[in-house]
């Protein structure tokens, strides 16, 4: 409404304070989602009058008075409010990885540290880069107003990073007591669905929500009774959800028939490949293989080429496996991943070198993994002994 991210911010807080003070005294309004939007709105219309310094911004606060949306988003072609916000906030005039942490952080609720575990990077270093983008946005006066059909090819990119990446943090949670969020999961499939509806002939789209939905099949059998994690190959298959698979690969095939390949479709082909295995011996490991070193083509990043460590060591053993992983041990990056080192100390493991697994272990240890994760860990050094 207010087409200027600072001032929004600073309107929603104030309705939040407004709220915090009110509702334990008037009560909790019927809709307090309205509420909050109406309360802030008026909160910026008030900060557009007394800042009111071009006939713009005087313009605006006549639009907001008058409660109407206002001209640029009028004939909005995003019906989801949320996934609006999302294609707002990934404007073209900031740089791509930019764009994808403020959104994360102003739009779909993750927090600076949850933000800095996606990116890998120090919750400092991310808070830091947010304020950086927060002040070109400020600097440049880059307007936020809702994007017409004509203008999502320039934005489609980071809205499905976005997307993929709050369903990361649904599906592994970087932080807290609980392994997966399944609000961000389900977020993540809604939006993902309804940018199917928005762009049916959008290949990657297809594969974005293909991808997601295979993933998110095995969310049931994830978490043991007791609430801890269970390995992919210790899973009961039993409990995966057929139908949200049938459907990911027949949206899989759907996009593949287009010919025009891309990294959501060869991630949906591999988690296609452990959803068709009917036992975790019958997973075919070489093709995962061959399908990673083809998505480190689209993304060539560490990350990437440590999920085929796994998948080679899976294929060829776990030497090749380690092989890869020690040289990836130069990315200063990675070595911030938990992951890794549980990678590496998994496969120490198997190779017999448990002093080196332990040491491994203790390093994921020191990287503050979700509680889930930490007692998994915590298990496999009492596992490996003294």
């Amino acid at each position: 409404m207010v087409g200027d991210l600072a001032t929004a911010e600073d309107a929603v807080q104030e309705a939040c304070v407004a709220a915090l003070v009110q509702w334990p005294a008037d009560g909790r309004p019927a809709n307090p989602r309205a509420w909050l939007i109406g309360v802030a709105r008026n909160k910026a219309v008030d900060r557009i009058r007394r800042d009111a310094r071009r006939r713009e911004k005087e313009a605006a606060a006549t639009l907001l008075e008058l409660g109407q949306r206002g001209i640029a988003q009028a004939t909005d072609p995003v019906a989801d409010d949320e996934l609006n916000l999302i294609f707002m906030c990934c404007h073209p005039a900031l740089d791509p990885a930019a764009r994808i942490a403020l959104t994360l952080r102003s739009v779909c609720g993750l927090s600076t540290a949850e933000v800095a575990a996606v990116f890998v990077v120090p919750e400092p270093t991310m808070a830091k880069r947010l304020g950086r983008t927060r002040r070109k946005i400020r600097e440049a006066g880059i307007p936020f107003r809702a994007p017409g059909s004509e203008a999502f090819a320039d934005r489609l990119d980071a809205v499905l990073r976005v997307v993929y990446l709050v369903f990361t943090e649904g599906h592994k949670a970087s932080t807290g007591a609980d392994l997966v969020r399944g609000e961000f999961c389900d977020t993540a499939v809604r939006l993902a669905r309804t940018l199917v509806a928005l762009l049916p002939g959008e290949p990657e789209v297809a594969g974005l929500l293909s991808l997601l939905l295979l993933i998110d099949a095995r969310r049931a059998a994830r978490i043991d009774a007791a609430g801890e994690l269970v390995l992919l190959d210790d899973q009961d298959r039993h409990l995966w959800d057929q139908a949200m698979i049938n459907e990911g690969e027949a949206l899989l095939e759907q996009a593949l028939r287009a010919r025009r390949p891309g990294p959501y479709q060869l991630h949906a082909a591999i988690a296609a490949c452990h959803s068709t295995a009917r036992h975790a011996a019958d997973t075919d490991w070489r093709q995962i293989a061959l399908l990673y070193g083809e998505l480190v083509r689209y993304e060539p990043n560490p990350v990437i080429e440590a999920n085929r460590a796994i998948a080679v060591a899976m294929a060829d053993g776990p030497a090749a496996g380690l092989a890869i992983l020690d040289g990836l041990s130069h990315h200063h990056q990675l070595s911030r991943w938990p992951q890794l080192h549980i990678a590496r100390a998994d496969l120490l493991r198997r190779l017999g070198r448990n002093a080196d697994a332990r040491d491994a272990y203790r390093t994921a240890l020191q990287l503050n993994p979700s509680l889930p994760e930490r007692a998994f860990i915590v298990r496999r050094i009492d596992q490996l002994g003294s």
